[in-house]
């Protein structure tokens, strides 16, 4: 059986439905749920939920302190009911706010560093299936201890240090199940030397 495809990908072709009403049925600061209807050729009228995401992307941060070591949070997540291990992360809290920008204030609030270098090395769609999320993820290097802030001793019990392989041995065995700290993890594991960029913050 041949392998070879009939086209090239294109992610932008011709959509398959046709969308025919939206109607925002949940609003919220960072997402809203919209009662969408469509129509399809071969499947007909059909009605889906979406949630849509606001003020632009996620943002994940991923660091490596001097002695090479990756800051994570201990977080427990109501949904999931359970605790997780997570690289810093978290929205914008005004319109407007660069996903940059959002790094710089994260990673400082949840691990209490700044950055002298940071890169954005992915972007990923979270849940294509049902929402229009996007998060972006940046390398933290040359890292220098801060105060202020939310730098209270709660928060920072909760940020524990391990070694890039620590770290991976724990996403292989399932400890760590979060995608965008799987994703980063992963990235400066197999590729530590290719994190550093030219992104210097002002």
């Amino acid at each position: 059986m041949s392998k070879a495809t009939y086209r090239r990908f294109d992610p932008w072709r011709a959509a398959p439905v046709t969308e025919e009403s939206r109607e925002t049925i949940l609003a919220g600061h960072y997402f809203d749920i919209d009662r969408t209807s469509f129509d399809s050729r071969d499947i007909g009228h059909f009605d889906r939920l979406i949630v849509h995401k606001n003020n632009g992307d996620s943002v994940g941060v991923i660091g490596l302190t001097d002695d090479g070591l990756i800051p994570l949070i201990e977080q427990y997540r109501i949904p999931v009911h359970r605790w997780t291990l997570e690289i810093p992360a978290g929205h914008a809290i005004k319109q407007g706010e660069r996903p940059l920008d959002v790094a710089k204030r994260k990673f400082a609030e949840e691990v209490g560093y700044e950055a002298e270098h940071l890169t954005q090395f992915c972007r990923f769609i979270n849940t294509p299936s049902y929402s229009t999320q996007y998060t972006a993820l940046f390398f933290a290097s040359g890292l220098k201890a801060v105060h202020g802030g939310n730098d209270d001793d709660a928060l920072m019990s909760s940020v524990r240090y391990f070694t890039p392989e620590e770290a991976f041995h724990m996403v292989k065995n399932g400890t760590i199940l979060d995608a965008k700290s799987i994703i980063a993890i992963q990235r400066v594991y197999f590729a530590p030397n290719h994190m550093v960029g030219d992104e210097h913050l002002g």
